[in-house]
Parts: structure tokens; sequence; C-alpha cells
């Protein structure tokens, strides 16, 4: 009777520690731009460049018992591909032709300053997410130049741990409302069109 007990109990020990410790999450996030986008272009070129300027590709830790063995990674080629290919879809909804060229043609540069994931450090189970996304963007046309900052942040809260899925479905809404924001700005398109 008492081996029987024993054994329950380091099974529940067991258990609990499953659910302090997390594994690492490395996402694949798919941002998608929201509501409508004025065009203003007719089909004219704009050269766009994806720059990602953060320190690492680490976005935070998913906390825990052990939050250093738990961290949240968006590694970078996949971040610039995803953006440059939606990026591209908000020029032409623009009007505007991506394009490669000369430098007198306006060129849009969308850097990643910020993209992170903090959960609470004081608890054992992971309870709530904040996911923040920081973009900045600059036109160029000529000797011109428009610059903007556009943030989004999600606070999220859990039952349970969130798994990989949720994850990147969290950073992917976070990434799709600070990109359309970007989208909604006129005046990039106005200086594209050399007003």
């Amino acid at each position: 009777m008492l081996q029987r007990l024993l054994w329950a109990g380091m099974a529940a020990c067991v258990l609990v520690l499953m659910g302090c410790a997390h594994s690492p999450q490395q996402l694949d996030p798919i941002p998608k731009l929201k509501g409508p986008i004025t065009p203003v272009g007719q089909g004219q070129p704009v050269v766009v460049q994806i720059v990602d300027n953060r320190p690492s590709p680490v976005l935070g830790t998913r906390g825990g018992l052990y939050p250093e063995t738990s961290a949240v990674t968006v590694p970078a080629e996949r971040l610039r591909a995803r953006l440059q290919s939606e990026t591209e879809a908000g020029v032409r909804l623009m009007g505007f032709t991506p394009a490669s060229g000369p430098q007198n043609i306006p060129h849009l540069t969308l850097t990643v300053a910020e993209l992170k994931y903090q959960s609470p450090k004081d608890s054992v189970y992971v309870t709530e997410a904040v996911i923040r996304a920081t973009l900045l963007v600059e036109v160029r046309v000529a000797n011109r130049s428009y610059n903007g900052r556009y943030s989004a942040t999600l606070d999220q809260k859990f039952g349970m741990a969130p798994n990989e899925q949720t994850n990147n479905e969290l950073v992917s809404e976070v990434l799709s409302d600070v990109l359309s924001r970007v989208f909604k700005d006129q005046g990039i398109g106005q200086l594209m069109l050399g007003r």
C-alpha cells in the first residue's frame, strides 16, 4: 500500500514538472493584410525591400519553471520572405507594381524593429502572453523621403500553455495588424506618386 502511494506521488510530481517545463518553439508566422486598401497608383514600379533589424531571432520565452529552455523564435529568413510577399501584395493593391529598378523609382523599405513575446516570469504556469510588433517604413523618391513607425500589441490569456500552432496564429495576427496599419497610411502612396 505504501509503495503504491509513493508511486502515485512520484507520478504526480512528474506531471507537475512537465506542466512547468516547456519545450522551445520555432514559429513561421504568415501575416495577411486586413481590410480594404485604397488604390492610388496606376501601375508605377516600386522597389520593395524587407530588413530584419531584430538583435536576435528569439522573441522571448514561454515562461514556466524553466523559461531558459522555452524560447520562442522566428528565423529571420522566413520572416523576411513572408513579409516580402505580403508587402508586395499590398503595393499591388495600392495600384503599384513591385519591381527591381534604378534609384530614380520609388523605394519602399520595411524594417522589422521589434517582435517580442513576453510571459509572466513569476508564475509556474503560462497564463498570459503579450506579443508586440513594430515596423518602420521608409519611402524614398529621388531626394525626398517619408518615414513611419507602426506598432501592434496583443495581450492573450490562456487556460493552459499555448502550443506551437496557437502561438504561430497569435504572432501572425499581430504582424497582420501592424502591416495593415502600414498600408492604411495614405502618406506612403502619396510619396510613391511623387506628391
